[in-house]
């Protein structure tokens, strides 16, 4: 088995461009037809309205010259109309631009993104730096993406608009064409310097979230006491504004860059415009054209500039949310790959009935060149308490996470009563998995809803929600909250705060909420508790052990530092430099006189003291 693919730092295609465009549309049209209608209609009504006006005001001019008061009136009337219209036109298409985009951006494209990332299978996506860099672009992307496409729509009906205004001109002189390539200057310059805002924007991401979490760090209620009592906050305070200034530097640059290509292309276009203008007068001058193509050439050549300054803005926000779209692009192109890479689709099993095994299991850390876990094999029979023992960076969190199938080996297989754990669908199988982690979540919600997350079918379950509150020995404190189980948590929402221990037991009670689990896991599950606490805690979670082993067969894997909660354990796995160095019961361990009975020993001494 190995590692799921890496997503390619190449940039998007057009096709990624044109694909995005496309579900776009789709949101749009499922969100709202009559606004995505109405869209589409005010802003092809708008497309003749600078040409109307010129014929009008053209055939108003010759008709007044030939004393045709008549029709002069006509058409001066029929030029106020048209303008009328295209006020009406430009407000009505951008309010409904404007409600089009809220809705797509707020509502669906906010809700798919969040969607996509939050059911990624594994964690290795939110360990990595340049996902998590491009995740924080994304976060704030939604409105951005969703009106840089209908901006580019609008472009292009504006662009369509130039092109008629410039054919209109032609028909006074083709060499008046030459104004469609000066016209389309701004835009290629403009997209240029669009280009230099997104390179910038993604190579400052990193010092934009190391920006954030140092502004959190000297804010913060958690780290608020040791920031003050090591009078380490001017220093923090230092680091965040070099980090901002670094940041800042790099968008400055690139704003200045972007700056420059959009003002070398508006002087281009400056130049073919005076051209232009020079060479409608000298033609009717020298007698080569009427008073009304004059009137004509002015009212268009007139109106050029807005048209292109329209397209160009149009086209401006467009290339602008491009600094949001690409990094969105990465996201859906890696999200892509998971998805493609998805092998497992059968269900685990009832109730285990062989066990686990690991095979020559290896894993690699991304961006690193020193193995995690090397070469493992062992087996762990099905209803069997395993515990995980080892120093700081033997591996034992490494091999929880490829058991919960949050990482993939990079070499050897993981089986469960005989098939692939890569075999099973990965919602399918962390559906039949508890798991309390040492870096377990804060949920600040209502208490109840807290603990009932760890098995939504039971949400609302009371009962059941109670049963977990005691199998975590929180029941007494949460007697003493304000409202007991309907409590809210978190000050920053209006509720309490608990302590570090109150909030590990909350999340044991979490985890303890599914009744027929085929691996529970404690991954710490004690640390920030006293001795007296954590030892009446694993009596009450080894009990639950045989009583889960007993209706499922289900695994329990305890990871400890503490030696003396693991010693009742079945089998003890002892791992050093992510390698098994032994492996038996604690008994067995003992009279081996290795590593485990070493650790043991000293970790024994140190609690009895001198």
């Amino acid at each position: 088995m190995t590692r799921r693919p890496q997503p390619s730092d190449d940039r998007p295609t057009a096709r990624d461009y044109l694909g995005l465009a496309r579900d776009l549309f789709d949101l749009s049209w499922r969100r709202s037809r009559r606004l995505t209608t109405g869209s589409l209609l005010t802003q092809l009504l708008s497309l003749g309205t600078v040409a109307a006006t010129a014929l009008c005001l053209r055939a108003a001019i010759d008709a007044a010259v030939a004393g045709d008061s008549g029709t002069a009136v006509a058409a001066a009337l029929g030029a106020a109309a048209v303008y009328a219209v295209t006020a009406v036109l430009s407000d009505l298409g951008s309010n409904i631009k404007g409600l089009l985009v809220d809705q797509v951006g707020v509502l669906d494209l906010n809700a798919s993104i969040n969607r996509e990332l939050a059911l990624l299978d594994g964690v290795e996506h939110v360990e990595r730096s340049d996902f998590l860099d491009r995740a924080m672009i994304v976060r704030g992307a939604p409105w951005h993406i969703a009106n840089g496409f209908w901006s580019g729509v609008g472009a292009l009906f504006s662009v369509l608009q130039l092109g008629l205004s410039l054919l209109l001109l032609g028909s006074v002189s083709p060499l008046l064409l030459l104004l469609l390539p000066a016209a389309a200057v701004p835009l290629w310059f403009d997209r240029r310097g669009q280009l230099e805002n997104s390179r910038a924007e993604t190579e400052a991401a990193e010092a934009v979230r190391l920006n954030q979490h140092l502004f959190e760090t000297v804010s913060g209620a958690a780290p608020a006491k040791e920031v003050r009592v090591a009078g380490a906050g001017e220093e923090l305070t230092r680091r965040q504004a070099a980090v901002w200034a670094q940041a800042a530097r790099r968008r400055f640059r690139a704003q200045l860059a972007a700056a420059a290509w959009r003002v070398s292309g508006w002087a281009l276009f400056t130049l073919g415009f005076v051209a232009a203008l020079g060479l409608v007068i000298h033609r009717t001058a020298t007698g080569h054209g009427a008073p009304g193509d004059v009137v004509l050439a002015l009212t268009v050549a007139a109106t050029l500039r807005g048209s292109v300054q329209s397209a160009v803005a149009r086209s401006t926000d467009a290339v602008a949310a491009q600094r949001f779209i690409d990094p969105y692009l990465w996201l859906r192109r890696y999200t892509a790959d998971q998805r493609a890479s998805r092998t497992g689709e059968l269900a685990p099993p009832p109730r285990l009935t062989e066990g686990i095994v690991f095979d020559r299991v290896s894993y690699e850390y991304p961006g690193t060149d020193r193995l995690a876990l090397a070469e493992l094999s062992f087996t762990i029979p099905a209803g069997t308490v395993v515990a995980v023992v080892g120093e700081y960076g033997s591996g034992k969190t490494t091999l929880v996470k490829l058991l919960n199938r949050f990482y993939r080996p990079d070499s050897g297989r993981i089986t469960v009563d005989g098939t692939d754990l890569a075999d099973f669908d990965a919602a399918h199988w962390h559906a039949r998995t508890s798991a309390a982690f040492q870096d377990f979540g804060r949920y600040h919600t209502v208490f109840a809803e807290t603990v009932g997350l760890g098995d939504l079918p039971h949400l609302a379950d009371r009962e059941r929600i109670a049963e977990a509150v005691g199998e975590a020995e929180a029941t007494g404190f949460v007697a003493r909250l304000p409202d007991g189980l309907d409590t809210q948590l978190g000050r920053e929402l209006g509720g309490v705060d608990l302590s570090e221990g109150q909030w590990q037991k909350t999340a044991l009670a979490r985890a303890t909420m599914r009744r027929d689990p085929l691996l529970f896991v404690l991954d710490e599950p004690t640390a920030s508790l006293d001795a007296p606490s954590e030892q009446e805690i694993f009596q009450r979670q080894m009990a639950r052990a045989r009583e889960l082993a007993a209706r499922t067969g289900a695994i329990t894997v305890i990871v400890s530092h503490r030696f003396s909660t693991v010693t009742g354990a079945d089998l003890i796995l002892v791992l050093a430099g992510g390698r098994l160095v032994e492996i038996g019961s604690h008994r067995e361990l003992l009279a081996e006189r290795g590593r485990y009975a070493e650790l043991y020993g000293i970790q024994a001494t140190a609690y009895a003291g001198p």
